[in-house]
């Protein structure tokens, strides 16, 4: 056991209602914040999205973390070396502590890993190469693989370390994605802030965490995130001065705002492809009336006619307002392995869609499930709102099911859906990340395809991705990432659409650093 350590009128009446709870932003050293997504829960380990790993990117650390660059730099570990017999040793920040004072070694890392790679985890497929985590000493851990395996430090990023002694106390030893325990609404970190109260879906508070063991640029004394589902009700409450900054912001408004006095509006683009998925391995579609006892989308001529019969120039122009690039991979050009050979998308031809239908046997075309999530990603809900419309122009006709994201990714594990919206950004920003969680054939075992809804299966992706994770020859590993993404474009696996754009916007006296993750880190913001 360890030691202790001692806009519209409408909108804007709206605002005003929901900022009675809000501190008042005049304060310097007071920063409010408002997003679309509110965390789903405070546990570093039940659930794998932006949303919450963002969130408590604030809270928590890791062994390592990315700077503003995106680079991975030490945090709670000083260094790492690979080992000779395949694998990483780590050796650990001394004199560090969590925030109840309690103080952080060796022993908590390897409880974090056991319980990161538990079955109840969301983030086991985090640590699908390591075979065995050993403890050196109070300061030296090592984590084992099968193989080398020279992108695992950058893959654990955003593996946070929780203390033993806390957690266990409060009998949250596995994480739970579903039901509550102590660490869906209470943290304990050693990260620059502490959380000092939570009311899910209404209001977080944040203070500094006095005995950090970083320096903080911040200077801020307290921070407050609300969620705001609404965007007129968001941007009322930044005009109105009851908040500083939000994100994102409605497209539409992005030219207004930045020809009016006392904001910023902060322009990037995210890690993220936007993309259409399907249900792979259903025998039978869930939402159609028309078609009984087959799923089409089987079928790589319909999934190759739902892709050409999407206009997503279209999407981007109309929806998007121009602000995104349009997508052919599962990973942006920024990425590490982007396949330059597979650049091109399929072009938009509704022709072709209708002789692919026809020669699938659906010359009338069928009716399907649509499932999106209407509070994800900007303009989502439109955006499936739309892409039905062109699909429907083909005969496919879809029924748009769209819903909070907190009930959506439940819907979706439940295999609740036909064809779906989805969102990736590769953790590590390298393309074998996708192929991992979205391509791979789903194995809890190995702890691969965790996040392949639809049951994508191919045996040549499946031999690949060993050898991409291992390869140290960047040409011959490049070599192989194409094969794979190749396989991905030839099979329509996904419908990739374009990589989504970061619009934020601030008062003038806030300074802070937008990162292509999407991640928010406090530690970075000051108020002027």
């Amino acid at each position: 056991m360890k030691q202790l350590v001692r806009t519209p009128w409408s909108a804007l009446l709206l605002a005003s209602s929901l900022v009675a709870t809000w501190p008042m932003a005049a304060n310097a050293e007071t920063f409010a914040w408002a997003g679309t997504t509110d965390p789903q829960t405070l546990d570093p380990h039940a659930v794998n999205t932006a949303p919450v790993l963002g969130f408590l990117n604030n809270v928590y650390e890791g062994l390592v973390r990315r700077d503003k660059q995106m680079q991975i730099q030490p945090a709670l570990a000083t260094s790492w070396e690979s080992l000779p017999d395949n694998g990483w040793r780590f050796k650990l920040r001394e004199g560090v502590t969590f925030h109840d004072g309690s103080a952080f070694n060796a022993d908590d890392v390897l409880f974090s890993y056991e319980r990161a790679s538990s079955e109840a985890a969301d983030t086991r497929s985090w640590f699908a190469a390591v075979s065995e985590v050993q403890v050196v000493d109070d300061y030296t851990i090592d984590f084992l693989t099968a193989a080398p395996n020279p992108l695992f430090p950058s893959s654990i990023s955003n593996f946070m370390i929780m203390d033993r002694d806390w957690t266990v106390d409060n009998a949250a030893q596995l994480p739970s994605k579903e039901a509550e325990n102590h660490a869906t609404r209470n943290t304990n970190g050693t990260g620059a802030f502490r959380v000092t109260r939570r009311d899910p879906g209404v209001r977080t508070e944040l203070e500094p965490f006095a005995n950090w063991w970083d320096t903080s640029e911040s200077n801020i004394t307290k921070a407050v995130f609300t969620p705001i589902g609404q965007s007129a009700t968001g941007m009322a409450a930044l005009l109105s001065g009851e908040i500083d900054f939000i994100s994102p912001i409605p497209l539409q408004d992005v030219p207004r705002m930045k020809e009016r006095n006392g904001f910023t509006v902060h322009e990037g683009i995210e890690a993220r492809i936007i993309m259409f998925g399907f249900n792979h391995e259903a025998q039978a579609l869930m939402f159609s009336d028309d078609v009984e006892g087959k799923n089409p989308f089987q079928d790589v001529r319909v999934r190759t006619a739902a892709y050409q019969a999407i206009d997503v120039d279209t999407l981007i122009d109309k929806i998007m307002r121009g602000n995104a690039q349009p997508a052919a991979q599962l990973v942006s050009s920024s990425m590490s392995g982007y396949s330059e050979s597979l650049s091109e998308r399929l072009p938009y031809d509704p022709e072709a869609a209708k002789a692919l239908l026809a020669e699938a046997g659906y010359p009338d075309g069928f009716s399907f499930g649509l499932q999106c999530p209407n509070d994800r990603y900007i303009n989502d809900e439109s955006i499936c709102k739309a892409a039905a419309s062109m699909m429907a122009k083909v005969g496919l006709n879809a029924t748009l099911t769209s819903m909070p994201v907190r009930n959506y990714w439940p819907e979706l594990r439940e295999d609740k859906f036909d064809m779906y919206l989805l969102g990736w950004s590769p953790g590590t920003f390298d393309a074998e990340h996708p192929i991992r969680f979205l391509a791979a054939t789903p194995n809890e075992e190995k702890k691969l395809g965790s996040w392949n809804f639809g049951g994508f299966s191919n045996q040549t992706v499946d031999e690949l991705l060993p050898a991409i994770q291992t390869e140290l020859d960047e040409t011959k590993r490049q070599a192989m990432i194409d094969e794979a993404h190749g396989v991905l474009q030839d099979e329509t696996a996904y419908v990739p659409l374009y990589v989504q754009p970061l619009i934020w916007a601030s008062k003038d006296n806030i300074e802070l650093t937008q990162r292509s993750d999407n991640f928010f880190i406090l530690r970075w913001v000051t108020v002027n």
